[in-house]
C-alpha cells in the first residue's frame, strides 16, 4: 500500500469546480487507500451526507475512511476510524467510544506531544505543521524538516507528515523517516485529482 494520506478540504475543492467525492473518486482511483473527511463548517446534517458519499466510494476501493474529530459521522457511516487533534475529544474517550477495531488518529506538533501520548492505544500520528501552508496560515508552530525528523525518530507508532506538502516538497518527507505524507489542496484543488495523485505517489514511494 502507498503512503499517501488524502485530507479533504471542501472549499478548495470548489475553487478548483470539483465536489469532494469526485476527488476522493479521483484519487482513490489513482491508488490513494487513506482518506480523511475533514470539514469545520458544515452542518451534521450536511457532513453526514458528504461522509455517507465517501463511505461509499472508499469501500468501493478498498480504502480506509477516517473522520475527523466527529466521532459520531463516523459511527453513523461506519467508518474505518477518527482523527483528533489536540483540543478535540481526548484520544481515550473516543476508543471508548468506537471499540477496539477501528483506527484512531492524534495530531502532533511537539516533542512534549508526542511524549504524552507515547504509551496510548493510538494507531498513527499525525505531524504537523511541516511547510507553510494556506490551510493552516499560523506559521509559528512550523516543524520544519529537522522538526518532523525528531518526531518520527521518537514516535512509536506510523506518523503522517502534513502542512504545505506537494509536489515540489514530498520527496523531502521521504528523508525523514515519516511513515507517509498527508496532503490537501496539492489534490483538492488541481485541476486533476487523478493526475496529482498518480504523481505524489510516483515521488512519495518511488523516488
Amino acid at each position: 500500500m502507498n503512503r499517501l494520506y488524502l485530507v479533504t478540504d471542501g472549499p478548495i475543492a470548489r475553487q478548483a469546480g470539483h465536489t469532494l467525492p469526485y476527488v476522493v473518486e479521483e484519487a482513490c482511483r489513482a491508488g490513494v487507500r487513506w482518506v480523511q473527511l475533514r470539514e469545520k463548517d458544515l452542518s451534521t446534517r450536511d457532513f453526514l451526507d458528504v461522509a455517507t458519499q465517501l463511505k461509499r466510494i472508499t469501500q468501493a476501493y478498498e480504502a480506509r475512511l477516517i473522520i475527523n474529530d466527529r466521532v459520531d459521522i463516523a459511527l453513523a457511516v461506519d467508518a474505518d476510524g477518527v482523527h483528533v487533534g489536540q483540543d478535540d475529544m481526548p484520544h481515550a474517550l473516543v476508543r471508548r467510544l468506537i471499540g477496539p477495531n477501528r483506527i484512531i488518529g492524534l495530531s502532533v506538533n511537539t516533542l512534549a506531544e508526542l511524549e504524552a501520548a507515547r504509551d496510548t492505544d493510538l494507531d498513527y500520528f499525525g505531524v504537523a505543521t511541516i511547510f507553510p501552508t494556506g490551510t493552516k496560515p499560523d506559521t509559528s508552530s512550523l516543524l520544519g524538516l529537522a522538526g518532523l525528523r525528531v518526531i518520527c525518530q521518537r514516535a512509536n507508532r506510523p506518523t503522517f507528515a502534513i502542512g504545505g506538502i506537494n509536489a515540489a516538497t514530498i520527496q523531502s518527507i521521504r528523508e525523514t523517516g515519516a511513515t507517509g505524507a498527508a496532503v490537501v489542496s496539492a489534490i483538492c484543488g488541481h485541476p486533476s485529482p487523478y493526475e496529482a495523485t498518480r504523481a505524489l505517489i510516483k515521488l512519495l514511494d518511488n523516488g
